[in-house]
């Protein structure tokens, strides 16, 4: 790794304005705070861009501490992160130096060897480094910048491999609960994406209605690429996209045309965002999001489904299927659709749900007050929806249409409706949900079917009765029948993933 040593300012006049240094693009480092004032935290970051800029304006510690009352040992600690500094004190630097009090909080440090620095002295400060009982090397100007890059590097390194052993079922429930806070916060709804898709189907001889492959072909060589079928993609993977030639390999064989659109939008969606290698389990959740959404966008465009939501609203028809016959996509995607688009265009809070047959939720988003089950880490998915809702009783119906029910639970009464979805790892619920106070503009409200759920008070369904768990409780040692879900994130119970009241309920139909 090279570096670039900063160039000193060329002479100019005396009375001339001094030149404030130009902040440069270092090696790739670990995120900044993107605000003054989550930066304020960044003791590192803020020293050695003190360090920096004094060291470009000629200064000695001694003479730039003298400007802003401070002892020449007290700025030492300041620029060496060990002490932070007072905002008086940092605009008096900023002053002393010729730069705005903004620069010191700059994401890209100012040189390259900066970087390094920073990235070394934030890695040795890490509680993870100091649980290896490892002494720190003091970064100093005697440290040659090859010392430094190798140094970096293996901690780099030691990132990397604590990486992979946290993407444990804990870590993923942690990332994908505050990518759901986030989600919620802005209303599921991200408009760049949105702008984004649009603007690629404009580019295209996109007309209304369901987009074609041809128009994901169109898409592809808008952003330089061509797709190309493959028999032999490896087993683990369902896309792979070649960057240096500019290839995206989809599977030779699918089942529909429209497993093969998503995936090929997926694989898009990743080069249309910009998405680089993941540094982080969080991250990586946060693109699957991504590309999802922007795949959902396209086959189902904001400007042309808005309407049709809209139209709808005022005749009081809203319908999920409607959206899903418009353009040709899944009961799901329409629904996944529906809460990007419900609360932004229609003012209507919702929710979403993909249950099992078990009860276990795979998916869920909410921004209208209901009260999903959570474990300890504030995670939904993994966990076993009350059997009175109606995305489990959808399970008790006949399949093939829609099923609505209102639902009386501690948050509110909720209208939803759900189908079944058949899928090759089994039958799958997806419900659509609203307050009992927005269901006026829903379809098929008028419903006869209602419930009442108390959880999660166990007493409501987590529970047998008094007498048959009386006679099974300590008889009974059934075998889980584990799924991928499964895994991920365990439901709680006596027997993880196992619903007692079945296995209790069955035992007592078969008798003694």
């Amino acid at each position: 790794m090279s570096t670039q040593p900063c160039t000193p300012p060329a002479a100019r006049p005396a009375n001339a304005a001094p030149a404030r240094p130009r902040v440069v693009a270092g090696p790739e480092h670990p995120r900044r705070p993107s605000s003054p004032a989550a930066a304020s935290a960044d003791t590192v970051s803020v020293g050695r861009m003190l360090r920096f800029f004094r060291g470009h304006r000629g200064l000695t510690l001694t003479q730039a501490a003298h400007t802003v009352g401070l002892s020449a040992s007290a700025l030492s600690l300041i620029e060496t992160g060990k002490r932070e500094a007072k905002l008086s004190v940092l605009t008096g630097l900023a002053e002393a130096y010729h730069v705005r009090v903004e620069d010191l909080f700059s994401t890209r440090a100012p040189s390259q060897r900066a970087a390094l620095e920073i990235e070394l002295e934030q890695a040795q400060r890490a509680p993870e480094f100091a649980a290896l009982g490892v002494p720190s090397v003091r970064i100093s100007p005697g440290l040659s910048t090859e010392a430094l890059a190798a140094l970096v590097g293996l901690h780099r390194a030691l990132s990397e491999v604590r990486r992979e052993r946290a993407a444990t079922p804990e870590s993923a429930r942690q990332a994908n609960t505050l990518l759901r806070s986030r989600m919620k916060a802005q209303d599921n709804y991200f408009g760049e994406i949105e702008v984004l898709a649009g603007d690629l189907l404009r580019h295209t001889e996109y007309q209304g209605g369901p987009v074609r492959n041809r128009l994901v072909d169109d898409i592809a060589r808008r952003l330089g690429y061509s797709i190309v079928p493959a028999a032999d993609l490896p087993f683990s993977t369902r896309t792979v996209t070649d960057r240096k030639h500019r290839r995206i390999f989809v599977p030779e064989v699918v089942s529909t045309k429209n497993e093969l659109r998503s995936l090929t939008l997926q694989a898009l969606g990743h080069v249309a965002l910009g998405h680089d290698v993941p540094r982080d389990y969080g991250e990586f959740l946060e693109q699957r999001i991504e590309v999802n959404y922007f795949t959902a966008a396209i086959k189902v465009p904001e400007r042309e489904a808005a309407a049709l939501l809209i139209d709808a609203k005022a005749r009081r028809e809203l319908a999920i299927e409607d959206l899903a016959e418009e353009f040709e996509v899944s009961f799901e995607t329409a629904a996944h659709r529906f809460t990007n688009l419900s609360t932004r265009h229609l003012e209507i809070p919702v929710h979403f749900m993909r249950v099992s047959r078990e009860g276990i939720i795979h998916k869920a988003y909410s921004n209208d007050g209901v009260n999903f089950p959570a474990d300890a880490t504030g995670s939904v998915e993994g966990q076993r929806v009350c059997r009175y809702w109606t995305v489990r009783e959808a399970f008790n119906q006949p399949w093939g249409s829609a099923y609505s029910q209102y639902t009386d639970t501690g948050a509110g009464t909720f209208w939803c409706t759900a189908t079944i979805d058949e899928t090759p790892d089994g039958p799958f619920s997806v419900s659509i949900g609203v307050p009992n106070a927005q269901v006026r503009w829903m379809r098929d409200r008028v419903t006869e079917h209602r419930a009442v759920s108390r959880c999660p008070d166990p007493r409501c369904c987590a529970r047998p009765g008094e007498e048959v768990e009386r006679r099974w409780r300590d008889a009974v040692f059934p075998d889980a029948r584990l799924t991928p879900g499964l895994l991920s994130a365990l439901p709680p119970g006596r027997f993880p993933g196992v619903d007692d009241v079945e296995v209790m309920e069955f035992l007592e139909r078969r008798g003694p």
